[in-house]
């Protein structure tokens, strides 16, 4: 069948005019969402990534509308009536439909998802380049929220200078990517910011972590600065989207051609997902 969507109560087309004017989601952003990736036709990370939706909910007060498990299986669901092998699938919660008012209004919330070819990962073996931009997003980041106007433009600013991030730093302190988590190298040690309500707690980040001490790399969750970052041995940044994909310019700053740790984790990740296959 090929990319297919649902909305509310039922699957649709994928270009279906079907979200309403008074959508919370349309008139505030008022919702949260998740991506997850397909390989072979099996859906990698899911649980994980359903246990960060949760997440997400409480911290907003979004009652869900039906269980987790129901949830799973429209997404399966979706996923075996599109017949794609190699997808993206993304779903997201909305505080529901109601003429606009600020508070909340008391009425269902709504589930949707699409499921969509999934969108090249890029090349690994040449990395990608990054800037560098000042962090002016909220303070509750760990939030996977709709309101992304300050990551959308942080990326648009990056693809406008042929790269492929936009590194945010709060105070010179390295946070993470635009739409993503980033790690820094020294001396065989990886670093990333500790997880807390600044960044974004990523489904690939944690995998990373295990990864790592499969592969008995030391990583710290410790904060360092644009300067450690821009000196550093190695950096890559993660995302269900990319994997796990090194840097090799960060502005002005050429990063070592080098990059065993970074390579032998991207390798491992690949792994992993194709042991699910």
């Amino acid at each position: 069948m090929g990319e297919i969507a649902f909305y509310n109560d039922k699957f649709v087309g994928i270009d279906d005019k079907v979200v309403p004017i008074q959508e919370r989601a349309h008139q505030f952003g008022d919702g949260i969402y998740e991506v997850v990736r397909v390989y072979g036709g099996k859906v990698f990370l899911l649980e994980e990534h359903l246990e960060r939706f949760r997440k997400s909910a409480d911290a907003i007060d979004l009652t869900f509308p039906f269980s987790l498990e129901k949830m799973k299986e429209i997404i399966l669901e979706g996923l075996s009536r599109s017949e794609m092998e190699e997808a993206e699938i993304y779903f997201q919660l909305t505080r529901g439909i109601s003429p606009r008012q600020h508070h909340y209004p008391g009425v269902p919330a709504v589930f949707s998802m699409t499921v969509r070819n999934a969108r090249p990962l890029g090349d690994k073996n040449k990395g990608a380049a990054a800037i560098v931009l000042e962090d002016e997003r909220w303070l509750n980041c760990y939030i996977k929220s709709l309101n992304l106007l300050p990551n959308i433009m942080a990326k648009q600013k990056a693809v406008s200078k042929n790269c492929g991030e936009a590194i945010f730093a709060r105070d010179g302190i390295v946070t993470e990517g635009s739409s993503s988590n980033v790690f820094a190298v020294k001396d065989g040690v990886i670093y990333t910011h500790p997880a807390t309500k600044r960044i974004l707690h990523g489904i690939t980040r944690a995998k990373v972590f295990e990864l790592a001490a499969q592969e008995h790399i030391p990583m710290k969750e410790e904060e360092f600065d644009v300067a450690f970052l821009k000196n550093a041995d190695e950096a890559f940044f993660t995302s269900t989207g990319v994997e796990v994909m090194p840097i090799h310019t960060i502005d002005d700053t050429k990063m070592p051609e080098e990059k065993p740790i970074s390579n032998k984790l991207a390798e491992a990740y690949e792994n992993l997902y194709k042991l699910k296959v």
